[in-house]
């Protein structure tokens, strides 16, 4: 008996070094950032305010359409219920909407709705409010469910504050939508900014209360996009589901963003560079999963302070269905299960502290599957790389197909 111990004691040390892979000093170079910001923002989109010297001017009036059909610059303000502005310009023109003190109440339908136009800038150069209060109407076949909705590409930016309330979504974007300014206060039953193409953050203060998503990216024809670029401002986003979500890249190159959601980050591929991120969940606090066929399910953490508090359960701090890489940065886990990697991890750098102390490793507190699902709770470790259903377990005896 003494023997057999010997040899599973010997076995369980080798297993436990393979899954908490350390390659500490190891030669392998930072990947590069996935998106470049200077790709990303045009001159415009990072100008805060409109030149109204010539521009339309609204003032609003209940029950008001209010239709654009060319480029320019458009002066919204004033107070009303039940009023819609519609942008259907051509595909090839640029519209900037001013909101100079906007305030407006509907009951069924966006406060704001680009139908057509190449891009449209919703510039607040004056403290706003939107909100719908009650179910959304469809137009056509089109769900129009946000306060602010835009089938074009849409820029968010300004120096004064957007306070949008709703029902469903706050603000959707069906093509590319960015924010470069201005501040932004959020309550949606559903969530709070969504996209299809990406979600695009530059600078702004921006507060997110969601039932669902604070952001949300994604696009079910084309999984390579559906992506979430911040590369600066803050956000402090509330969440009953997902704080960021994304189907392709999560990328954080700097900003101050603090998450208390039931999951913190989750996307195929994220990539933190930078910035001081804070999570509270009570699911996964970081979570690749495959959710894109353009890329393999990693978190790659380059720089940054990232602090992950976890609930009490079947919770992970970092959770990557593919692999981990650290190679700067301080990562801070606290929770009963800080790693959980179903394929490699590699540590190549930075300062990596477990529940309060520093650890030289990447530990796999899972065991492919297993310590607290089908593992050592039930007798066996899981299903891991090295066997079909695992070692077998304490409590199972040694008859898992194993190894």
């Amino acid at each position: 008996m003494k023997s057999i111990m010997k040899k599973f004691v010997t076995a369980l040390t080798a297993l436990t070094l393979m899954t908490a892979v350390c390659f500490s000093g190891a030669s392998a170079a930072t990947a590069a950032a996935i998106y470049s910001a200077d790709a990303l923002f045009t001159s415009r989109d990072l100008t805060q305010t409109a030149d109204v010297s010539g521009a339309t001017r609204y003032t609003v009036t209940d029950g008001q359409e209010i239709r654009i059909t060319a480029a320019g610059v458009y002066v919204l303000t004033g107070t009303a219920s039940n009023v819609t502005v519609y942008v259907e310009a051509d595909e090839d023109d640029k519209v900037q909407l001013v909101l100079e003190g906007l305030n407006v109440t509907n009951s069924n339908f966006p406060v704001i709705y680009a139908k057509t136009a190449d891009k449209v800038f919703v510039t607040v150069s004056g403290d706003s409010q939107l909100a719908v209060t009650g179910t959304f109407a469809a137009d056509g076949s089109t769900n129009t469910d946000g306060v602010i909705f835009s089938k074009c590409d849409l820029v968010l930016g300004g120096t004064a504050t957007l306070t949008v309330t709703s029902t469903a979504n706050g603000i959707v974007g069906k093509d590319d939508l960015k924010i470069t300014g201005g501040t932004y206060a959020i309550s949606a039953s559903s969530k709070a900014i969504q996209a299809n193409d990406s979600i695009r953050i530059a600078d702004g203060e921006i507060y997110l209360a969601a039932g669902t998503d604070g952001l949300h990216a994604e696009n079910e024809d084309d999984t390579s996009l559906g992506y979430i670029y911040i590369g600066g401002g803050t956000l402090n986003i509330q969440a009953g589901d997902d704080g960021i979500h994304a189907t392709s890249v999560v990328q954080i190159d700097d900003g101050s963003i603090a998450i208390k959601a039931a999951e913190g980050i989750e996307g195929t591929y994220i990539q933190l560079n930078g910035g001081a991120i804070s999570i509270q969940a009570s699911d996964d606090g970081i979570n690749a999963a495959q959710k894109s066929r353009a890329y393999t399910a990693t978190i790659e953490i380059n720089g940054g302070d990232i602090t992950v508090a976890m609930g009490a359960g079947d919770t992970d701090g970092i959770d990557s269905n593919g692999n981990i890489i650290i190679n700067g940065g301080t990562v801070n886990v606290t929770g009963s299960s800080a790693f959980d990697y179903d394929g490699s991890a590699q540590y190549n750098g930075g300062t990596l502290i477990v529940n309060g102390q520093q650890v030289s490793a990447i530990p796999n507190q899972m065991m492919g599957g297993g310590m607290m699902n089908g593992g050592m709770k039930n007798g066996g470790w899981g299903n891991g790389p090295y066997g079909n259903s695992g070692f077998g377990g304490f409590g199972g005896g040694h008859g898992g197909r194993g190894w």
